[in-house]
C-alpha cells in the first residue's frame, strides 16, 4: 500500500507540473486569478506537491540498495552550501538563455553574472541537490526520487538549449558569446553579491535547522 501511494504522490507531482502550464488551462487559471494570483497559487500546489511527494518516499518500504556509511551526511552537508548560494544568486535575476528569469529584457551580456558560469544555474542547483540526496540515502525509493529529479534537471539543460536556440535564432549564439568573453565578476550585476551570498547562507542555515521538521531526519552527521 505504501508503494501506491508513492505511485500516486509521483502522478500528482507531475500533474501539477503539466497541466497548470498548458494553454488551454492557464489562459481562464490567469483571467480567474490574475498573473500574480495564478503564480502564488501554481506555487503553492507546487511546493504541496512536492512535500507530499518527499513525505511519501519515506513512507515507502525501505529497499536498500547500498550499505550505509557515515561518510554519506557529509555530502550533502557540504554540497548544499553552494546550492543554495547558486539559487540566491540565480533567483529573480534576467536570465533570457533558461527558465526563471525575471525581466529578461534588462539583460546585459557584458554583465552576466551567475549566467557567465552556467546558462541554466538554477537547473543546476536541482541537479546537485538531487545528486547529493541519493548518495545520502541509497534505497529505492530515495534513489527513484531524487535520480528522476536530477534526470530531469539534466535533460531540461538539453531540451531548453534547443527551444531557445529555436526560438531566439542568431540572438542565441550572439548572446552565448558575448557572455563566453565577459568577466565573471560580480556573480549579482543586478544586486549586491555580498547581500545575495549572506541570502544564500541564510537559506543554508533554515534548510539545516528546518530540515527535522519538515523531513523528521536531521541533516547533521
Amino acid at each position: 500500500m505504501d508503494w501506491v501511494e508513492f505511485a500516486a504522490a509521483f502522478a500528482v507531482f507531475f500533474l501539477t507540473h503539466s497541466l497548470p502550464l498548458r494553454p488551454a488551462l492557464r489562459a481562464p487559471l490567469q483571467a480567474a486569478l490574475g498573473r500574480r494570483g495564478f503564480t502564488l497559487a501554481y506555487s503553492a500546489l507546487s511546493l504541496a506537491a512536492l512535500a507530499w511527494l518527499i513525505a511519501a518516499a519515506g513512507r515507502a518500504p525501505h529497499v536498500p540498495l547500498w550499505d550505509w556509511a557515515p561518510w554519506q551526511p557529509h555530502v550533502p552537508l557540504v554540497i548544499m552550501l553552494p546550492v543554495c548560494v547558486i539559487v540566491a544568486l540565480a533567483i529573480g535575476r534576467p536570465n533570457p538563455l533558461s527558465f526563471g528569469g525575471a525581466r529578461n529584457a534588462a539583460f546585459d551580456p557584458a554583465r552576466p553574472g551567475i549566467v557567465g558560469l552556467h546558462r541554466h544555474p538554477l537547473l543546476l542547483a536541482l541537479a546537485l541537490w538531487a545528486g547529493v540526496h541519493v548518495v545520502a540515502n541509497g534505497d529505492l525509493a530515495h534513489v527513484l526520487l531524487f535520480g528522476t529529479f536530477g534526470g530531469f534537471a539534466l535533460l531540461g539543460m538539453r531540451l531548453i538549449d534547443r527551444r531557445k536556440q529555436r526560438e531566439m535564432g542568431a540572438r542565441w549564439q550572439a548572446l552565448r558569446a558575448a557572455i563566453d568573453t565577459a568577466p565573471r565578476w560580480p556573480l549579482a550585476p543586478f544586486g549586491t553579491t555580498a547581500v545575495r551570498l549572506a541570502l544564500g547562507a541564510l537559506l543554508y542555515g533554515a534548510l539545516i535547522w528546518a530540515h527535522p521538521h519538515l523531513f523528521g531526519a536531521s541533516p547533521l552527521p
